[in-house]
């Protein structure tokens, strides 16, 4: 019989656990949420004051069961769930279905699992923070009413199966609006001019742009300007007029909170969110370590705080200076923003002395690179500053004004860890200029206008989407990875080379959406419900109340729209292919695979083939068309149109003009893709079998009902 219990989500959690208690301490896991609200049905009871109908989780029966046993068995037990809204709710649960042992159950939690932490939360144990688990109640709640009242208005009007949601819906339209203003957008013709010269003194070359005239800046957007310029400067002497030379200093970013790993991985390792998050996931939970074990290596990576505890400011001081030395250590703080939870600290190494080349044998090739990111985010984070020497210099050319600006790297700091990325483009450093003085003139060597174009606002990668979910207050840290991947996977949106595209069924449902539940997927809407989510959780709100003034005016917007769309049907988008069945010009569908063509004469005519899309280059071998295809991981691949009747050209690269074609990676791509055919055919062969399993079940129960002998009736 065990002293204590301790449930936690997971086993791999339960095992780093394990090593820090006694062998009277057993530590067992629910394997994430063992309750929730039915799928079949909407789940809340909307006449009894929307109270939740959750019930236990088909599959967790037999866990149910020995939870109970062990909580029996203990004398205390300790909901030990992740530190959040969602840990919370998870150890409501628990001790909702342990209620014979209510007595015994108390709460614990930890922001990193190492020894010290977990010991001191059990010290300190307290009741469940039933203010948190509203919070997550009414965040499910109304996602839940959201999703089933809105879903069913998109399986009449578009298909069955498409889903609608308070923040996915959003996020789709985010994309969609993007979209349409790259579409619309008309580029504007705008001109640099640059001064290639050179000081005679140290012979070295650099280069000035043309800022305006008279000290005022001046925009040039035809040629004729530049024409003109050229023509007033043509003959002139190019002289220094004013030199500042200072220094700047460049100061290291904060440590991690979830929305900036998850930008940083996807930018400096083309993480997805779920990848990345998984990865964290792994490295909270604990990864073996030969002759440490099972070590938690981060703290808690759902948080939106850049908050440091002071033990983890003293352990990264003592391993900078003993790394880098006094020079490079600076102890710094961080403010979090307004809108923050502030649960948790940010993102960082649960021990400092644990750098990432030491464990890397340990570690997944992925695991290695996101906490070596995490990890050096943090050690930088506590580092002084990069310094820079700079200059600025304006050139006269007449009574034209041109500037040119150079810094020098003069002290690394923070820099030799870590460097922050960017989804704007990366500029080029600026070297350092001559050592100019003012009165001196300098020599062109040549002068060189530039044609440019002003673009359009880039499309969304993930990474920025999740930086503008953020900054506009939709989400929080826990959501933002469901939320992209639910519409990635919904078909909404989808991923060419990292940007994030809207495809015609996204454009379809946005449109329906924002038009008749304008009111509900809308940004702002979003943000406030989420502000009052946070105000339930510090106690300031009833959940209830919440919902009920939500649900309201919902429910008759619900009824309006049904009525209006009653009658209206949205056409399908008719395509250029003519069936070859019946000679009507085929429209688009969307299936479980995506876009495909249908024939719109089903169900005379049902006739129906794939998409073919193809690409502008011929095939390196024959010259024949090529087509893009994808494998059953959705991986693009190309393939010659004659591909397997007369040539075998096959490439997971897009072919180049006079690019010739290396036929290994052939087997390779065959190989997945005939994968596919081959569980398509196992899927069928089971499929059959199962079938005359049944037959013969059913025939074999027949023959026993017709053998039983009839009951005798007595007169």
């Amino acid at each position: 019989m065990a002293d204590k219990l301790i449930i936690v989500e997971s086993p791999a959690k339960a095992n780093t656990i394990k090593k820090f208690l006694g062998g009277s301490t057993k530590v067992v896991a629910s394997m994430g949420h063992i309750r929730d609200l039915p799928k079949s049905k909407l789940g809340v009871d909307v006449d009894h004051d929307f109270e939740p109908q959750y019930i236990n989780i088909r599959g967790k029966g037999d866990l149910i069961k020995s939870l109970k046993k062990d909580a029996k068995q203990a004398k205390k037990v300790y909901l030990a769930t992740d530190p959040d809204r969602e840990g919370e709710a998870i150890a409501w649960h628990l001790a909702n279905i342990l209620t014979d042992e209510k007595e015994k159950i108390t709460r614990v939690t930890f922001n990193e699992i190492t020894k010290s932490a977990v010991q001191k939360a059990i010290k300190e144990p307290r009741k469940i923070d039933e203010n948190l688990v509203d919070a997550q109640q009414a965040r499910r709640v109304l996602d839940r009413i959201v999703g089933y009242k809105m879903s069913p208005v998109l399986w009449k009007k578009v298909k069955r199966g498409l889903s609608a949601g308070r923040v996915q819906s959003v996020a789709v339209k985010l994309i969609v609006d993007r979209e349409e203003e790259i579409e619309k957008f008309i580029p504007v013709e705008y001109w640099n001019i640059y001064a290639n010269l050179k000081d005679e003194k140290s012979k070295k070359q650099f280069e000035a742009r043309f800022f305006g005239k008279a000290g005022k800046k001046q925009e040039i957007h035809s040629q004729e300007e530049v024409n003109q310029i050229l023509a007033e400067i043509e003959k002139a002497n190019y002289q220094v007029t004013d030199v500042k030379k200072g220094e700047k200093k460049r100061t290291p970013a904060p440590p991690f909170t979830t929305s900036t790993m998850q930008q940083e991985a996807s930018r400096k390792l083309g993480f997805t969110l779920k990848k990345t998050m998984s990865i964290a996931q792994g490295l909270y939970e604990g990864v073996k370590i030969p002759e440490q074990g099972t070590v938690g290596l981060i703290t808690y990576m759902r948080t939106d705080s850049t908050r440091i505890s002071e033990e983890a400011r003293a352990a990264a001081k003592e391993q900078i200076l003993q790394t880098y030395g006094e020079n490079y250590y600076e102890n710094r703080y961080y403010k979090t923003s307004k809108e923050a939870q502030d649960a948790h600290e940010g993102i960082r190494p649960t021990y400092a002395s644990i750098e990432p080349d030491q464990i890397k044998d340990s570690l997944t090739k992925d695991q290695y690179k996101l906490y070596k990111l995490i990890y050096n985010r943090f050690m930088a984070s506590q580092m002084k500053p990069a310094i820079y020497d700079t200059m600025a210099v304006t050139i006269k050319a007449n009574d034209y004004d041109f500037k040119a600006n150079g810094q020098n790297l003069k002290f690394k700091g923070f820099m030799t860890l870590y460097v922050e990325g960017t989804d704007e483009k990366e500029e080029q450093e600026e070297g350092m200029l001559p050592e100019l003085v003012v009165g001196q003139e300098v020599t062109l060597l040549k002068i060189n206008p530039k044609q440019s174009f002003t673009e359009p606002p880039p499309r969304y990668t993930e990474a920025s989407l999740v930086k503008a979910l953020e900054e506009k207050d939709i989400g929080r840290p826990s959501t933002y990875s469901p939320t992209i991947t639910t519409i990635l996977e919904r078909r909404y949106i989808e991923k060419i080379q990292k940007q994030l595209h809207p495809t015609e069924l996204g454009r379809i449902v946005n449109k329906l959406l924002t038009e008749n539940f304008g009111d509900v997927v809308n940004v702002e809407f979003t943000a406030k419900i989420e502000n009052e989510f946070d105000e339930i959780a510090d106690g300031k709100e009833e959940w209830k109340k919440m919902i009920r003034e939500f649900y309201g005016p919902f429910e008759k917007e619900i009824e309006k729209v049904e009525k209006e769309l009653e009658h209206v049907k949205l056409e399908d988008e008719v395509s250029d292919v003519q069936c070859e069945k019946c000679g009507r010009m085929m429209v688009y569908k969307y299936g479980r695979y995506g876009k495909f063509l249908a024939c719109p004469g089903y169900p005379e005519c049902k006739n129906a083939k794939p998409i073919i899309e193809t690409i502008d280059v011929p095939c390196p071998k024959c010259g024949a068309q090529v087509q893009i295809r994808k494998t059953k991981r959705k991986r693009n691949y190309y393939i010659c149109e004659n591909n397997p009747q007369t040539c075998d050209y096959i490439s997971w690269n897009k072919p180049k003009p006079g690019e010739k074609w290396n036929p290994e990676e052939a087997e390779e791509i065959k190989k997945e893709t005939s994968k596919k055919e081959t569980n398509k055919k196992q899927g069928s062969k089971k499929q059959a079998s199962k079938k005359q399993e049944t037959k013969a079940k059913t025939s074999k129960a027949k023959a026993t009902t017709q053998k039983k002998p009839s009951k005798k009736v007595g007169k």
